[in-house]
């Protein structure tokens, strides 16, 4: 057990850095580039916690996570007990201490950041729910006695888990429905597994299981049963919808029909849920990347996610190319930095304008060309623009677009009476997450568009309080 110190010598405590795989190394395999931080770091760094009479970071955080609390736990050495404190706001803390961005948020509001390195919160999660993961002792919160009500969540991505992890403690009956083979939703089919180990995910369902929630996998609502049948038949009092913007979009570009180009949810759903990564043990469902060249269009973190896995699956040369600079681009800082360590060529400032192919209509080079800064955009980022002749043609085989996310359909195209916006994503209101059909709630990237995984978890818990509420009423 550490022992506090006071507030001027916690400053000088540096930064506990987390510990990774060599960055040679682990571009060529799967896993886990993030090593974890040993204990005689993570109580380093938990000495760094100032203990703010009011916690900004808590307000930082999109679940509310009890930071300072839980990082006393840990201070004192009481690990589970740390764990299960944050377990009382957030059900995946092994899955959100790993991909959260804590920069722009709990880490982002840390008073520390103001003159020293923000408190590093994340890696501490980390360390507390791994600990938790690793004796088996998981501090699960009480539940509340049964209510006799049900409530159907359609998608198990970390809104739907997070609001089901909520409802299930207020004693309700909770099912939720997957439309895919395998729980998790963009936890397990989008995020590769350097970043996030699918045993990790499943250790997270498995304690969310014993809390007494079904999950049901293989049922596509919207199609296999719609939301009034769901009502109807299947005798649910409440759903919330937690679809996910799974609908991919494209550069809209000559030769994006070649073999060989790919959207980025169907690559890294091959690479990760089709386990494309273990060819020892699988037929690799992608497209030879080993000793081609590879170039990954867009540069947030699924452009980080499958550039990074192209590397790792043998590609020669490994780009990014994105229309804009790197300070402009939406990835973490983190990934960035894990890519180029990794030998990831950047294109920066190089858009493409057609995809070449062979007599085959295989993909075999790109034309490529180059822009320029110009004024800030609606976003406030500077509008890209091409610079007249220049452009160039590069040889390709597999071209992975990584360009953005749109509203998954199948629910709205089934539920009339449920209003949606233009670009298809449902409406709900912002406070309640109610739609317009009674008894139906939506939240996460179907109704905000594609965000982080603990915005999403934000959105669930905010849901599984309004629908609390209106089982204990009926009011709509």
């Amino acid at each position: 057990m550490a022992e506090p110190l006071p507030p001027k010598e916690r400053v000088k405590i540096p930064r506990q850095g987390m510990p990774e795989q060599d960055a040679h190394q682990r571009a060529r395999n799967f896993k886990e580039v993030n090593l974890g931080l040993e204990v005689v770091a993570a109580e380093s760094e938990a000495q760094r916690c100032l203990s703010c009479a009011d916690p900004k970071c808590v307000q930082g955080c999109p679940v509310g996570v009890k930071i300072r609390d839980f990082v006393e736990l840990v201070l004192d050495g009481e690990y589970l007990k740390a764990a299960a404190k944050i377990r009382e706001d957030n059900v995946l803390p092994a899955v959100t201490g790993r991909v959260c961005p804590q920069e722009k948020q709990c880490e982002g509001a840390c008073i520390m950041g103001r003159r020293f390195s923000s408190l590093a919160i994340g890696n501490l999660e980390r360390f507390v729910a791994d600990y938790e993961l690793q004796t088996g002792e998981v501090g699960l919160p009480e539940r509340a006695p049964a209510t006799g009500k049900k409530v159907a969540i359609v998608g198990s991505g970390p809104a739907g888990l997070s609001c089901a992890g909520d409802l299930a403690l207020n004693g309700h009956d909770v099912t939720v429905f997957e439309a895919l083979h395998e729980i998790g939703g963009v936890l397990v089919y989008g995020i590769p597994e350097f970043r996030l180990p699918k045993a990790i995910v499943r250790g997270e369902i498995e304690n969310m299981k014993k809390m007494g929630i079904d999950f049901q996998t293989n049922v596509v609502i919207g199609k296999s049963v719609t939301i009034d049948e769901l009502f109807q038949e299947e005798d649910f009092d409440a759903v919330f919808i937690a679809t996910g913007a799974g609908l991919p979009q494209f550069l809209n570009i000559p030769g994006e029909h070649l073999g060989g180009v790919y959207s980025a949810n169907e690559f890294l759903t091959r690479v990760n849920l089709m386990k494309a990564y273990d060819e020892e043990n699988y037929d690799e469902p992608v497209y030879k990347c080993r000793d081609r060249n590879v170039a990954v269009i867009g540069g947030g973190n699924t452009a980080m996610d499958s550039v990074r896995s192209a590397m790792r699956l043998g590609a020669e040369h490994a780009y990014i190319v994105y229309r804009r600079g790197e300070e402009e681009m939406p990835a973490r800082a983190e990934e960035v930095h894990h890519a180029k360590d990794e030998g990831v060529e950047f294109l920066n400032l190089h858009n493409p304008t057609e995809f070449i192919g062979d007599e085959q209509g295989i993909l075999k080079a790109v034309k490529l060309i180059k822009m320029e800064l110009g004024e800030p955009d609606e976003s406030g980022r500077r509008r890209p623009q091409p610079i007249e002749g220049s452009e160039f043609e590069m040889p390709l085989d597999v071209a992975i677009i990584a360009v953005g996310t749109g509203a998954n359909p199948l629910v709205q195209s089934t539920t009339p009476d449920m209003a949606t916006n233009k670009w298809g994503y449902i409406i709900a209101d912002e406070n309640t997450l109610r739609t317009t059909k009674r008894g139906v709630f939506a939240g996460g990237d179907i109704v905000s568009g594609a965000a982080t995984v603990i915005l999403a978890m934000g959105a669930g818990r905010t849901a599984a309080k309004s629908i609390n509420e209106y089982l204990a009423t009926g009011e709509w």
